[in-house]
């Protein structure tokens, strides 16, 4: 697809403030300033998490302007994240492109999030449709139907808790630190996949992660009565079953979406598409179903606002802009 703008992208939806430029379909500068603040309370703190973003997203903003070597005058339109997300998160973010973009008389983009992860597949791919897309995240994971830039429909989705969830809960009762994810899948290469946990009975391709961290419970407890060392003896063995449990149950929903609709390719998106075993899982489907596969690079599998910009692009070119009066959560 050609594009024939300049887009700057916000994104500030949960606990990274993003400022992304993109000129005619390519990525010309893409900050992220994260937030370590959380990491002492277990989880994202909304109220912390916005009062960041109000002292970031002007510098981030500013920084993507140098990087691209870009006036601000000289874009067409500004993009920002328009929910899902933390309210407080995406009201300094929507703001801030609201100011903006009354300052220099350019129109206002707002960007579905959930959407913006799948439009980073277009930042590095031609992707060829249709698609079955992978969305997993620390809220969300579906299973999408795409049928070209613009067409989407979800075929699958969780009923509880979401994937990410599951690595980050599972984290807290092996006493490892947040973010869950990632201690897990580092501890998980030196272990072995030795434990068993269950996979949910669920309808169609919808998934559930709340009885693996049930499962995961009643599992240390009843090892630690009998022995008391049983975690720390084990941990790396006990990261890489619960990984692997939790892999197995995205790819068993993801070759069953392939019967189901004979795609052309295949791809993974959000936060938790970092994952090395995910990544290895989807490349291993598309070998032996001779799909297409596409995998974001690491810096857009997480919240970023390269993503919302490439989205941007998109409904640049249809002419999909807001009002002055839009709120910050109503894109669908």
């Amino acid at each position: 697809m050609q594009f024939h703008s300049t887009i700057l992208g916000i994104e500030s939806s949960c606990d990274d403030t993003s400022s992304a430029l993109i000129n005619n379909g390519e990525i010309k500068a893409n900050i992220i300033s994260s937030q370590d603040v959380h990491r002492k309370y277990g989880g994202v703190v909304p109220e912390l998490a916005s009062r960041a973003h109000q002292a970031n997203i002007i510098p981030v903003i500013e920084e993507t302007l140098k990087q691209s070597k870009t006036a601000i005058e000289d874009i067409d339109a500004i993009a920002v994240t328009q929910g899902p997300g933390l309210m407080g998160s995406l009201i300094v973010g929507f703001n801030t492109a609201k100011g903006i973009s009354l300052a220099i008389n350019k129109p206002l983009i707002g960007v579905n999030h959930l959407q913006a992860h799948v439009a980073a597949l277009y930042i590095e791919n031609k992707v060829k449709f249709p698609m079955i897309c992978l969305l997993v995240s620390g809220g969300h994971t579906q299973l999408l139907y795409v049928e070209n830039h613009h067409s989407y429909k979800l075929i699958g989705k969780t009923i509880d808790d979401a994937i990410g969830e599951a690595f980050d809960k599972g984290a807290k009762l092996l006493g490892l630190r947040y973010p869950g994810g990632p201690q897990i899948s580092k501890l998980a290469e030196s272990g072995e996949n030795k434990f068993k946990f269950p996979d949910a009975k669920t309808k169609n391709l919808d998934f559930s992660f709340s009885g693996i961290k049930t499962s995961l419970l009643y599992f240390l407890k009843k090892k630690v009565e009998k022995e008391s060392d049983f975690v720390q003896n084990n941990l790396n063995d006990i990261c890489a079953s619960y990984q692997h449990a939790l892999v197995e149950m995205c790819s068993k929903r993801l070759i069953k979406a392939i019967s189901q609709y004979s795609p052309k390719s295949i791809s993974i998106v959000g936060g938790v598409s970092a994952n090395s075993l995910l990544r290895r899982s989807a490349e291993e489907i598309g070998e032996k179903y001779d799909l297409n596969v596409y995998i974001p690079s690491l810096q857009y599998c997480t919240d970023n606002a390269g993503m919302i910009a490439m989205a941007g692009s998109l409904l640049f070119e249809k002419g999909e802009f807001l009002s002055l009066d839009a709120l910050p959560f109503t894109r669908s």
